[in-house]
């Protein structure tokens, strides 16, 4: 699990992250006045990481092509 910061102000924005192979996956990002991550967060990016990996197709964006076209 990994963690991307940065601060603007006394606001914290953090995205955990991770990989699946060679993709990176995006798990939960948050913005928080916190110091530390919540281990709520944690524990919800490392169930979100689980189902990816169980179902890497289910879970991956694809823009859908009919959009396009409007």
């Amino acid at each position: 699990m990994y963690e991307l910061r940065t601060r603007l102000g006394s606001v914290n924005y953090r995205i955990l992250y991770s990989f699946a192979g060679r993709e990176i996956v995006i798990l939960t990002h948050a913005l928080t006045k916190e110091r530390d991550v919540p281990d709520r967060d944690i524990d919800l990016a490392v169930e979100r990481r689980r189902r990816f990996v169980e179902d890497p197709v289910r879970h991956r964006y694809q823009e859908n092509d009919d959009e396009e076209d409007k």
